[in-house]
């Protein structure tokens, strides 16, 4: 075989390998929504992931928050004083925390975090056919183990993101105050002045996508994780990446069809 003629096997094969695991992933997507509406319903389970992808990702989310409020106010307060226009800080915060980096700064400590965690421990279950045990006795591991776990990151991360955004307008408020003694109803009020309904829609829709997308992918790759516990960190690893990758590029989307919504 020639060298060309081994680069085109090569190249043919790995495209054989992308094409199939997009069409695996879309089956997977597939049998997600056909499996969240049948029985049984693990309400509790759905409540357990809940708690660990919510209260457990707190203090993080928290502490990211805060920081970026501030160090955002620092950076933006010389760039609007050039210009007289200082007045203007809170609402430029608001725009900036409500709209973009509440719900982006969010979806990524999660990604990285939540998506990592699922992806590790679905894929050591898998591994140590533990997921086989599961299909043996009677349980369908997939709606138990993979619904349950989408479910609670479209429902919590929505939440993290609105509380994130708040928490970094106090951190904003915090800077704002120490330099001007402005009041923080009087903050509030200046930073959601410019922020409309539209505005609001789009962060919830961007964030339900996100926290869609995170379980998804954290799901996917654990579910089918192969070469014992090497494929176990392989998993974790791919599923922050390309959970990573999908939000960038659902947040070009979003912003975009919003956008022309709000042009016409």
């Amino acid at each position: 075989m020639s060298i060309l003629s081994a680069k085109k096997y090569v190249f043919s094969k790995e495209t054989d390998q992308y094409l199939v695991g997009i069409n695996q992933a879309f089956r997977f997507v597939v049998r997600f929504f056909k499996e969240v509406f049948s029985r049984p319903f693990h309400f509790r389970e759905v409540i357990n992931q809940c708690f660990e992808v919510g209260l457990k990702s707190l203090p993080l989310i928290t502490v990211t928050g805060f920081i970026i409020g501030i160090v955002f106010t620092k950076q933006s307060r010389p760039s609007l004083e050039s210009f007289g226009a200082s007045s203007w800080l809170p609402s430029l915060m608001g725009v900036a925390l409500v709209k973009a980096l509440g719900p982006l700064v969010t979806a990524l400590i999660c990604a990285g975090k939540v998506g990592s965690s699922i992806g590790a421990e679905l894929g050591s279950m898998k591994v140590t056919e533990q997921i086989d045990a599961m299909e043996v006795s009677a349980i369908n591991p997939f709606k138990y183990l993979v619904v349950t776990r989408v479910l609670a990151t479209t429902i919590t991360i929505p939440l993290l993101a609105l509380y994130c955004s708040f928490v970094a307008l106090y951190g904003s408020y915090v800077n704002v105050h120490a330099e001007e003694a402005t009041g923080i109803i009087i903050f509030y009020k200046n930073a959601f002045s410019s922020i409309s309904f539209i505005d609001i829609f789009t962060s919830l829709s961007k964030t339900i996508v996100f926290g869609f997308t995170i379980g998804v992918v954290g799901c996917y790759k654990g579910y089918n994780a192969i070469q014992g516990t090497r494929g176990v960190g392989k998993a974790a690893n791919q599923a922050v990446v390309l959970a990573m990758f999908l939000v960038f590029l659902e947040e070009i989307v979003i912003v975009q069809v919003a956008n022309w919504i709000r042009y016409f």
